[in-house]
């Protein structure tokens, strides 16, 4: 069974597909990070995302992560099934989100403290299958005991650390949430909706479904 998860860091809207298996209750994801699609046409779609970004957004930095990264462009077109406008708006919003949270100016270091509860950390080891690898400890971690913006400043370290260690070729990374000892002490709601995206059944509607595609439920709602 898998459930498909939103994450915003490092970039907003990667699909996570999380793999349950209860018989050890360890839970898998893996975040997609999409380099490898190529050709002249997406390329050229590549060219006119940066202009518009170019053009419209020029306050925004560049650089690894800014508006003109072609690695990021493309798998954010790749993302919205290569519209342009979607991808631009998403795009503008990741890249907000990362300047806004001060992702460039975090390191190992600066989240220390929390790491060293080794509630999370990226393994020394790839995969069979070459990926690098996160592993979260449920059990170790205590939202009463730590602040929640420090959490997510971890967070977004180990995937920024695990994300640095693909190699060539290589678009996922494997992470491990192991849920042995967990207990209602562990449950973090508020962290999870750092993780997770809450949305509206507009939103729903508006950014993820045409009026032909949108499941039945949500097309009942829209014409009530």
């Amino acid at each position: 069974m898998a459930l498909l998860l939103h994450t915003k860091c490092p970039r907003p809207s990667i699909t996570l597909p999380i793999h349950f298996n209860n018989s050890t209750q360890i839970r898998r994801f893996c975040v997609l990070n999409c380099r490898t699609l190529d050709g002249p046409d997406s390329r050229k779609l590549v060219a006119e995302v940066k202009e518009k970004l170019e053009k419209d957004y020029s306050s925004l930095p560049v650089g690894k992560y800014g508006r003109d990264d072609e690695d990021m462009i493309l798998w954010f077109l790749k993302d919205r099934e290569f519209s342009v406008n979607d991808a631009v708006t998403r795009l503008v919003k990741a890249i907000k989100w990362r300047e806004d949270f001060g992702v460039s100016e975090l390191t190992e270091d600066s989240v220390e403290s929390v790491a060293e509860t080794g509630k999370s950390y990226v393994h020394d080891f790839l995969d069979v299958n070459g990926r690098p690898v996160l592993v979260v400890v449920a059990s170790k971690h205590f939202p009463a005991m730590h602040d929640p913006v420090e959490d997510q400043k971890l967070c977004v370290v180990s995937i920024e650390k695990a994300l640095s260690k693909l190699s060539a070729g290589q678009d996922q990374i494997l992470g491990i949430i192991d849920l042995r000892g967990f207990s209602t002490e562990n449950a973090d709601i508020k962290f999870l909706t750092f993780l997770v995206r809450f949305c509206s059944v507009e939103t729903v509607r508006e950014e993820y479904f045409t009026e032909e595609t949108m499941p039945p439920n949500f097309r009942d709602t829209l014409e009530e």
